[in-house]
């Protein structure tokens, strides 16, 4: 869990330019954000690419923000833009907090002991439903991230998020029955099961077809005796 310790993260003021400067920045390393709430007025600031990586990588939940070397200001990660192809932070933004105040955002779940969990070993397939949970916390008390154990789960499990337990300090926010993961048979034996499914109403109908041949043809024998009585 985090800790109320922050990382300290320096950047420059920049003035509000449009798309063709932020990407003039990009291309020399750096990347544009803003900070914002607190009761001020946003700013708008360009960090240097390479140490908002190293920060990132290795900041709690808290992140000491100085602008143009003034004091810090505690802020969070409300929203980082990555390229979709490269990966690299195209955009920042965060929000100044109170280490005092709970705050809401999210955090990524966690599922753990999936190759220990007997309906994993029997070959079931386990889909995670829910990647990230909403929370509310102290800024100091929010987690990296938040765990669950399923290797107890068998095939045909359903998970929902009221067997998940935030740590102490967390609250969940989403509704306590929204489904985080589930566990099904093995792709194969549920493809078995539909081809017999299949096979099975294919004999049923030809059965019922052979009984339809038998009735006409039984109706056609009674006609032509009838024929023949008539006719004698």
């Amino acid at each position: 869990m985090a800790t109320a310790q922050s990382t300290a993260l320096a950047v420059e003021r920049r003035e509000a330019a449009g798309s063709r400067a932020a990407r003039r920045l990009r291309r020399t390393g750096n990347v544009p954000g803003i900070v914002y709430g607190g009761g001020e007025e946003p700013i708008t600031f360009q960090v240097d690419a390479r140490l908002l990586r190293q920060t990132l990588a290795h900041a709690g939940a808290v992140i000491e923000l100085r602008i143009d070397g003034a004091g810090g200001t505690p802020v969070v990660v409300k929203e980082l833009i990555r390229h979709p192809v490269s990966g690299e932070a195209v955009h920042i933004d965060m929000l100044r907090v109170r280490l005092d105040q709970a705050i809401g955002t999210t955090v990524v779940l966690d599922l753990i002991g999936a190759e220990d969990a007997p309906g994993i070993k029997e070959g079931g397939v386990l889909e995670q439903v829910t990647r990230e949970l909403n929370i509310e916390a102290l800024p100091g008390d929010i987690p990296d991230s938040i765990q669950h154990d399923v290797s107890g789960v068998v095939i045909g499990d359903t998970i929902t998020l009221d067997a998940v337990t935030p740590p102490r300090g967390v609250t969940l926010t989403d509704d306590p029955e929204t489904v985080v993961a589930t566990v099904s048979a093995p792709r194969l034996q549920l493809e078995a099961e539909e081809e017999i499914e299949e096979e099975t109403e294919l004999v049923a109908e030809g059965e019922t077809g052979e009984e339809v041949e038998e009735g006409e043809a039984a109706e056609g024998d009674a006609g032509g005796s009838e024929g023949e009585s008539e006719g004698e």
